[in-house]
């Protein structure tokens, strides 16, 4: 395992001693610092999103070059969301024990290996197979990248940092689809595979060299290791199940699964594009069907900041409303908003207008809904996921991983049964489905929110202290 190392562009302004007070912790790095290592997680975070954001629109040409079906290609996106569910996991348990900084020196060595292997594929099972090792190691630029964002940022600039995060990470959902379609029309889709091979070597040399390590002084499970064996012991075996432990807590898997809900009426509209949009507007154009994503991706990159603000704006006031008093369920106010009307009405309403409205308006109302859907989405992520940092700080990467982990496996088994819904029931009747199970989500944040120190009183765990 790499041992810790600093350099002189990124080091701590202070030595990396055990500090006493929380804002000492936080200002270990200046500004600049901060900065420099946002962009640089940011970067490990937009590769898994890319990941799986360019392969959708290259569905159909995977199809007819390996001479099968888009419901079988579609698997693949399946199966990547499950390695992605176990590599966050992984990444973030490890992260954790080792530190930040070595699961991205051991994660993008294997993306970028799987990225080529893929291209090279031959075969339906090597596709399945190598797409399986692509997401494994691109999975924890998520997880540890958040909990990096979290061992930096202080309470009431946490949630601007994670929306500044996600915001440049879901770059991949907004440009991924158009440069799989671009690739895919002007080239093939396994010159993009090549592509994001040659992106995750880039990513492992800036980190190699630029990256320090960002965990709290003394708090890794290699430092206590290290204390209680004076120094004898460096290494040990770390389940990288036990972040789906803390799913034990109601409030984690309660706003877990208010963001699988939701989540997946975004995959909803995306994943069956070329056979619903494209279909229904007769648009056979790779890179056109890889354009229509980025309405979609957009929304994400404006809500990602602006519900990371809001959120932090949300807990600042009712901070103040009640004397001081911080309750973490204030955040997940901000998220109703997308909850309620952005994700579940743009959901129901494209599948009205994809069935009904012909014609440049029918397209254009398409578009405008694609936005509101990836706006709203991440005003619900986003609240979410700083959420499950803040009642779990010492195990922020395990948080959002415990998170990410449980989402993924669930959106992995709604995704193969979208392309059935839509032929078996239609497309009207699959929206309108995916609208009410997020609005149901809607309810399970509601009831989060009002019954929120109880659903943490109903079973001991470690959270962040109530200060």
């Amino acid at each position: 395992m790499v041992e810790d190392t600093e350099t002189p562009l990124l080091a701590p302004d202070s030595p990396t001693e055990l500090v006493s007070t929380q804002n000492e912790i936080y200002d270990r790095f200046s500004g600049r610092s901060k900065n420099a290592i946002v962009a640089l997680v940011s970067w490990c975070g937009l590769l898994p999103l890319f990941v799986s954001g360019s392969f959708i629109p290259c569905i159909p040409q995977i199809a007819e070059s390996f001479d099968t079906t888009g419901d079988v290609v579609s698997l693949a996106v399946s199966i990547s969301f499950v390695a992605t569910s176990i590599g966050g996991l992984i990444g973030a348990s490890y992260s954790t024990f080792y530190g930040r900084r070595p699961m991205y020196i051991i994660g993008l060595p294997l993306l970028c290996f799987a990225s080529f292997a893929l291209g090279f594929a031959r075969s339906i099972p090597e596709l399945m197979f190598f797409r399986f090792f692509q997401a494994l190691g691109a999975a924890p630029g998520l997880s540890v990248g958040a909990g990096v964002i979290a061992d930096m940022y202080a309470l009431e600039e946490r949630g601007m940092a994670m929306g500044i995060f996600f915001g440049a990470c879901l770059l991949g959902p907004a440009l991924s689809p158009l440069a799989g379609g671009l690739a895919a029309h002007y080239s093939s889709w396994r010159a993009l595979q090549h592509i994001l091979g040659l992106s995750a070597a880039i990513g492992f040399i800036f980190i190699l060299f630029l990256l320090p390590e960002t965990s709290h002084p003394g708090t890794r499970g290699v430092d206590k290791l290290r204390r209680e064996s004076n120094g004898t012991r460096r290494y040990a075996f770390v389940n990288p199940l036990k972040s789906l432990w803390l799913l034990r807590s109601p409030n984690l898997l309660a706003v877990t699964i208010a963001a699988w809900m939701n989540l997946l009426a975004e995959y909803v509209l995306l994943v069956p594009l070329a056979y619903t949009i494209g279909v229904r507007f007769n648009i056979t154009n790779e890179a056109l069907l890889g354009a229509i994503f980025l309405p979609c991706g957009v929304g994400n990159i404006v809500g990602a900041p602006l519900a990371g603000r809001l959120s932090d704006q949300m807990v600042v006031r009712w901070k103040h409303r009640r004397g001081g008093r911080w309750v973490p369920e204030d955040r997940l106010r901000v998220s109703l908003i997308g909850a309620s009307m952005l994700v579940p009405l743009s959901v129901l309403l494209s599948g009205l207008t994809i069935a009904y409205l012909d014609g440049p308006l029918g397209i254009a109302l398409t578009l405008c809904l694609l936005f509101c859907n990836g706006l709203g989405v991440d005003m619900v992520l986003n609240p979410i996921g700083t959420y499950s940092v803040d009642i779990f700080l010492n195990r922020s990467a395990e948080g959002i991983a415990g998170n990410k982990g449980l989402r993924s496996i669930l959106v992995s088994i709604g995704i193969a049964g979208i392309m059935p819904a839509i032929n078996n029931l239609g497309i009207v009747v699959t929206h309108t489905l995916a609208a009410l199970l997020a609005w149901t989500g809607f309810g399970i944040l509601l009831f989060t929110i009002r019954y929120g120190k109880e659903m943490r009183d109903f079973v001991d765990m470690d959270y962040t202290p109530i200060a």
